[in-house]
C-alpha cells in the first residue's frame, strides 16, 4: 500500500484509533479535517484518503484525489438569448436584406420572408443581436444542463395547474347538469337540492385527490436477474412530492449527505424562512423534545455505573429513570441550599439597596442650560472622558508635550523647539540660541561659497578614440584630419563605382593617425540602427 509513513502505534492507541473511526462513521464524533478546513467522509478507505508517500502529507488529505490541473480559458457563462445591441432607424449597408439587422444576411434570416424587404421599405428594421462566443473545455462541451434556465421551469408548471384548475371545473359543470336533470325528475324541497349538491362536489373532489394519489402509489414489477429466475413485486415507498435530502440544496458546500446512512444532520437551508421549512436537519430531532431527556438519561446511567453503580438503561429502563429523576430532585435542592448558605453570610446586596435612576436608565434630571456659543451657564459643567493614560504631564520644565513641534522630519517640543526627547527646557533662550546658531551657519557656508576660486579654463583637444590602446598625449590635428576625411570619402566612392575602380593599386603603409581617426568615423557599425538609412 503506497501511503504515507505512519509512526509505530501500540495495541492500546490502535485501539483508540479504531474507537474513533467507528464513532465518526457513526456520527457521534466531529469528522475529519484536511489542509483546506473541509471535513473528510468518514466511510472512505484509508488507502484513498492517506496520500502517497512521495507527496510527504503529514496528515489525511483528498487533495490528491481531486483534479488539479484545469483550464483557465474554460467559462461557465452561455449566450445571453434574446438580448438586442442596437436599433437601427433606416437600412445599412451590409445589413440582411430581409429585415435590416447587420448581424447575419438574408440567408440565415430567421424572420418571416417578407414581400418587399426592409433594404427596399427601409422600414421595421429589426435590431442587432448579441453575438458571443465561448471557449469550453471537455466537459463544458458536453454539459447538456449548461446555460439551463430554472426558472423557465415555472411556465410547465403553471400549465399543469391550469389543467387542472380546468379538470375540476369541467367536473364541477357535469355534476351541476346532473343534478339539474335530477331536479326536473323529481319535486323536491331546494334545501335538501343544496345539500345533495354540496355531498356530491365533496365525493367528487375526494374522488380525484384519491386518483392522483393512486398514480403515485403504482405498484411496479420488476423481473429479478438472479441465479433462482424469480420475479417479484417492489413497491414505491416514496412519492414524488416527497423531495429527497440532497436534493434541497445542490450547492457543494451546503449540509453533508451521507448516502451510506441516508442522514443529512445539518440543516440544508439554514437562510431560508423558518415558517415555510419543513426539514432542517436530522439533529433538530436528536436535540429537540424527548430526544434531548432520553440522551441525558443515559449519560446519567453511564456515570453512575462508572461510579459503582447497579444500573442499566436497557436490562431495566424504569430504574433508571427512578434514579434519574431523583437525582435531578437532589440537585435542585443542594443548589437551593448552597444560595441560600451563601446570602445568609453574605447578603443579598441587590435587593437591599435600589440603584440610581440615571444609572438603570442611562439618563438624569439634571438641567443644564448653554448659551449661543456652547459654554454652560447654568448647572454642573459635563466631565469629559478621560483615557488610561496621563494627561497634561509636563517633564523638565517643559510647558508642551513631546511631539508638539515638528520641523525638517523630527518631532520637538513647542515650548523650546528641541528635538532632543527628555531634554530640559531651555525656553526663550533656547530658541534665540538656536536661531543664532543657524544665522552662523549658512553665514560660513555663503563665505566658503564664495572664497572658492573658479577652475582655469582647459584648452580642449581633439583626442583619437580609435582603439584601446591609444596614448594619453596623442593629438589629432584638424586640417589633417579633415583632408584624411576627404581622402575616405573618395575611396568609398571608387569602391561603390565599379567604373572609377583602378587596376594598378598602390599601397600605402604608412597611415597617420588622422587616417586612422577618419577611417572609424566613416565605418559602418553592424549594431547602428541607421545603417540602412545612409
Amino acid at each position: 500500500m503506497a501511503t504515507a509513513s505512519v509512526a509505530f502505534k501500540s495495541r492500546e492507541d490502535h485501539r483508540k484509533q479504531l474507537e474513533l473511526e467507528e464513532a465518526r462513521k457513526a456520527g457521534l464524533a466531529p469528522a475529519e479535517v484536511d489542509e483546506d478546513g473541509k471535513e473528510i467522509n468518514p466511510h472512505i478507505p484509508q488507502y484513498m484518503s492517506s496520500a502517497p508517500w512521495y507527496l510527504n502529507a503529514e496528515r489525511p488529505s483528498l487533495k490528491h484525489q481531486r483534479k488539479w490541473k484545469s483550464d483557465p480559458n474554460y467559462t461557465k457563462s452561455w449566450y445571453d438569448r434574446g438580448a438586442k445591441t442596437f436599433q437601427a432607424d433606416k437600412f445599412r449597408k451590409g445589413a440582411c436584406e430581409n429585415c435590416g439587422a447587420m448581424t447575419h444576411n438574408a440567408k440565415s434570416c430567421m424572420e418571416r420572408p417578407r414581400k418587399t424587404g426592409a433594404k427596399w421599405t427601409n422600414r421595421n428594421i429589426a435590431p442587432d443581436e448579441k453575438i458571443e462566443t465561448f471557449e469550453l473545455d471537455y466537459d463544458g462541451k458536453r454539459d447538456r444542463w449548461n446555460g439551463y434556465d430554472a426558472a423557465t421551469y415555472a411556465q410547465v408548471i403553471e400549465r399543469y395547474e391550469a389543467r387542472d384548475e380546468a379538470r375540476r371545473k369541467f367536473l364541477k359543470d357535469q355534476q351541476l347538469k346532473q343534478l339539474e336533470e335530477k331536479n326536473n325528475s323529481q319535486n323536491k324541497e331546494g334545501d335538501s337540492d343544496e345539500e345533495d349538491f354540496e355531498d356530491a362536489l365533496k365525493v367528487d373532489e375526494a374522488k380525484v385527490d384519491e386518483s392522483k394519489q393512486m398514480d403515485f402509489a403504482k405498484v411496479e414489477k420488476r423481473v429479478r436477474t438472479t441465479g433462482g429466475g424469480s420475479t417479484g413485486t417492489v413497491r414505491n415507498l416514496r412519492i414524488r412530492e416527497d423531495t429527497a435530502k440532497y436534493l434541497l440544496n445542490l450547492d457543494v458546500n451546503s449540509a453533508y449527505y451521507d448516502p451510506k446512512t441516508r442522514s443529512m444532520r445539518e440543516d440544508p437551508l439554514p437562510d431560508m424562512d423558518p415558517n415555510e421549512k419543513f426539514y432542517v436537519g436530522d439533529n433538530q430531532n436528536r436535540l429537540s423534545g424527548q430526544a434531548l431527556e432520553f440522551k441525558q438519561l443515559n449519560i446519567h446511567a453511564w456515570e453512575a455505573f462508572d461510579k459503582g453503580h447497579d444500573i442499566h438503561m436497557q436490562a431495566a429502563p424504569s430504574q433508571a429513570e427512578l434514579l434519574y429523576r431523583n437525582y435531578k430532585i437532589n440537585k435542585e435542592k443542594l443548589k437551593g441550599q448552597t444560595k441560600e448558605s451563601i446570602m445568609e453570610k453574605y447578603g443579598n446586596a441587590a435587593a437591599e439597596e435600589e440603584l440610581p435612576r440615571e444609572l438603570l436608565l442611562g439618563q438624569s434630571e439634571r438641567e443644564v442650560e448653554y448659551d449661543r456659543a456652547g459654554r454652560i451657564v447654568k448647572g454642573q459643567e459635563a466631565s469629559l472622558p478621560r483615557s488610561k493614560y496621563e494627561e497634561d504631564v509636563f517633564s523638565n520644565n517643559h510647558t508642551s508635550v513631546w511631539g508638539s513641534w515638528w520641523k525638517d522630519h523630527q518631532w520637538g517640543y513647542k515650548c523650546c523647539k528641541q528635538t532632543v526627547r527628555n531634554s530640559y527646557c531651555t525656553g526663550s533662550a533656547g530658541i534665540e540660541a538656536a536661531e543664532a546658531a543657524a544665522d552662523l551657519m549658512r553665514a560660513n557656508i555663503a563665505r566658503k561659497e564664495a572664497a572658492e576660486e573658479t577652475p582655469d579654463p582647459v584648452e580642449e583637444k581633439r583626442l583619437a578614440t580609435w582603439g584601446t590602446e591609444v596614448p594619453d598625449d596623442l593629438v589629432l590635428d584638424e586640417k589633417k584630419l579633415a583632408e584624411a576625411l576627404k581622402k575616405e570619402n573618395e575611396r568609398r566612392r571608387e569602391e561603390k563605382d565599379e567604373r572609377k575602380r583602378k587596376y594598378n593599386v598602390k599601397w600605402n603603409d604608412e597611415v597617420t593617425p588622422e587616417d586612422m581617426e577618419a577611417y572609424r568615423m566613416k565605418r559602418i557599425h553592424h549594431d547602428d540602427p541607421m545603417k540602412d538609412f545612409l
